[in-house]
């Protein structure tokens, strides 16, 4: 049996609550009522895609295989410097924004370039490698507020516009 994804980010230093804390600063100040737990909940949902959660095995692999050294070169070398024409790592991460539409691809946009709470976190040098982590938690919370902001009853219906 796998390792739960919950545990395994928690591992790696993240927890649902921090997703849904960046989740909340994203979709707030568009849905007043909004509370911490709705966040949690999306998160949770999110992580509850097969598609997303294979992205994440994937990536946080591939993370904890720089850290042991173990990939081969040049890969070992541009995953300890995280060489910023990599790119793949964002990539990956655009297949979990996508979940939600073009609104989780532009909050993945802006949090990559902001970079709050523990996406700060984690892509600050350290003793672990986190490459992809970084860009998967920005598109975690990413999807996850797109999700939000899909469901909010405020938003317009256009129906059948013609």
């Amino acid at each position: 049996m796998p390792q739960s994804l919950e545990s395994l980010l928690h591992r790696r230093g993240v927890s649902i609550e921090a997703v849904a804390e960046i989740v909340y600063m994203l979709q707030h100040p568009y849905n007043a009522d909004l509370t911490l737990e709705d966040c949690v909940e999306s998160v949770r949902a999110i992580l509850a895609k097969r598609e997303v959660q294979y992205v994440l095995y994937t990536g946080i692999a591939l993370d904890e295989l720089a850290e042991q050294g173990k990939l081969p070169q040049p890969l070992q070398s541009i995953m300890e410097a995280d060489e910023s024409l990599y790119g793949v790592d964002e990539t990956m991460a655009l297949g979990i924004t996508n979940v939600y539409g073009m609104i989780g691809l532009t909050s993945f946009g802006y949090l990559d370039k902001v970079k709050p709470g523990i996406i700060k976190k984690l892509n600050e040098k350290g003793k672990h490698i986190h490459v992809f982590l970084d860009d998967l938690v920005s598109g975690l919370a990413a999807a996850a507020s797109a999700r939000i902001a899909h469901k909010d009853p405020k938003a317009h219906d256009y129906g059948d516009y013609q």
